[in-house]
């Protein structure tokens, strides 16, 4: 049971590790041969008793035209008479019947033999055997005998095996069988016959299961190499699905994370602009009203101060605040300018606001990008170059722009004091906040190196094509 159950194991671990065609070209060589050889083995019978069949009938049909005339009296009588013992053992002593025929004998209907070329079996009563009892049914009966009845003594002495035929034996060649004749031919030349007969069928069934086995294995290759091209299609579709999928989970993560972000960063984008128009414009105009609360002239510290200038240098400088937070909050128009107009548009603003200019290098930028990539790389530079104004006033800024076969790469830095991007809680931390966000809405990278007194260096890495923005055709 063990031993069955390995086997089967065997097989179909074996079975697992090859191909259908592999498989087919196995398991139809098996059946083919099977069948081929139950059908060789069938037809090889068949054609043993056709041709013996054939041989005993053509020679028991020459037999009796010689036989019967001979053993026409046993009807009368059932003997068989001096005269036609002799002429039977003329016809059975040098004749091409004689020496066609090595024994003959004739049987009577009770099953006692009444001629024999041995003496000693006439007048002996045999049990009757199934051939003799079909011939004297009317049929012609043929096989190949060993010899090992005991009518066959003196037959086994001299042979190991002969052809061993009964043919019916009629009144007038036409009537009632009245007589059996059995005769017995040497096998050497039908056996031949059958040998070459043999040979013919097992090479034309040979050769039509081999030629079965070629076209069949020919198709079933042609299958094969279809399923497994249209396998591997099908497997390499699935990956660019999976692939496809972990992008989408991947960028549907991202979006929910930024969304999330958003809302605080919205939040905390509305308190700093609360705390710039409190500290900054708010101050400045509430100084002017206490100016005007004083009258013209007021006394600092026991000097004489000019309230209108004081009031309108308060004013000048509460405007200059709006302004850069409104110039902070809305964009330029930007669709019908190009990458590059984008960049030095944003450069020059904000160093018309602050005065400051920044070192700019741009290369090799395309001449087209999506909206969206420009309105990020132009919040990006005014962002980072409004934080280094404002947290590094005396230091100098510089912007590098890239472009790549599949990117943009924006770097802007200063060598202010510099900060810890991870723990400072301050406005600039917030804006640096929204830009990483917005970068990776896009599918983009954003890092902040800086230390300090190193400076700072903002790099941002943008696709050319936006991820939530088809490519164009």
């Amino acid at each position: 049971m063990l031993q069955t159950r390995g086997v089967a194991m065997v097989v179909k671990a074996t079975l697992s590790r090859t191909t259908l065609y592999g498989q087919f070209l196995g398991l139809s060589l098996v059946i083919l041969v099977v069948g081929m050889t139950t059908i060789g083995l069938w037809i090889q019978a068949e054609v043993k008793e056709s041709v013996m069949a054939r041989t005993a009938g053509v020679t028991a049909l020459y037999v009796d035209s010689f036989v019967a005339p001979l053993l026409s009296e046993m009807a009368d009588d059932g003997g068989i008479s001096e005269r036609a013992r002799d002429e039977l053992d003329a016809l059975l002593a040098d004749t091409g019947l004689g020496r066609e025929i090595v024994a003959f004998k004739v049987w009577a209907p009770d099953g006692t033999v009444v001629y024999s070329q041995d003496p000693q079996l006439e007048g002996v009563w045999f049990e009757p055997e199934p051939g003799l009892i079909a011939a004297f049914g009317g049929d012609v009966v043929s096989e190949l005998s060993s010899l090992d009845k005991a009518e066959n003594a003196l037959e086994a002495q001299l042979w190991d095996e002969l052809i061993e035929t009964y043919a019916p034996v009629r009144a007038d060649g036409v009537g009632d069988v009245i007589a059996v004749s059995e005769f017995y031919q040497r096998p050497d030349a039908l056996l031949a016959d059958i040998s070459a007969a043999r040979l013919r069928s097992w090479a034309i069934v040979g050769a039509a299961t081999l030629l079965m086995y070629l076209l069949l294995a020919g198709i079933v290759r042609r299958a094969s190499g279809t399923i497994a091209r249209q396998r591997s299609e099908l497997e390499h579709n699935v990956a660019d699905l999976r692939a496809a999928l972990e992008e989408n989970q991947r960028l549907h993560d991202r979006t929910r994370h930024a969304a999330e972000r958003t809302t605080e960063v919205n939040e905390r984008y509305l308190a700093r602009i609360s705390a710039d128009l409190h500290d900054g414009p708010a101050q400045s105009i509430a100084l002017a009203l206490l100016r005007l609360d004083a009258g013209s002239a007021v006394v600092d510290d026991g000097d004489r101060v000019d309230a209108p200038k004081e009031v309108r240098h308060a004013l000048d400088s509460a405007l200059t605040d709006l302004r850069f937070i409104a110039r902070g909050l809305r964009l330029p128009e930007l669709e019908g300018l190009s990458p590059t107009e984008t960049i030095h548009r944003a450069v020059e603003d904000i160093s018309r606001i602050t005065g400051r200019v920044a070192l700019l290098d741009c290369r090799d930028l395309p001449e087209t990008l999506p909206l969206s990539v420009k309105m990020t790389l132009y919040r990006v530079l005014y962002e980072t170059l409004s934080n280094s104004v404002r947290h590094a006033p005396s230091a100098r800024s510089w912007v590098s722009v890239a472009g790549g076969p599949v990117s943009v790469t924006l770097e802007v830095g200063d060598d202010g004091p510099g900060f810890d991007p991870d723990s400072d809680p301050g406005h600039q931390a917030l804006g640096l906040a929204g830009l990483r966000d917005r970068v990776r809405v896009l599918g983009g990278s954003f890092s902040v190196a800086s230390a300090a007194a190193t400076g700072t260096v903002v790099r941002v890495v943008l696709p050319r094509v936006a991820a939530e923005e088809p490519a164009d055709g």
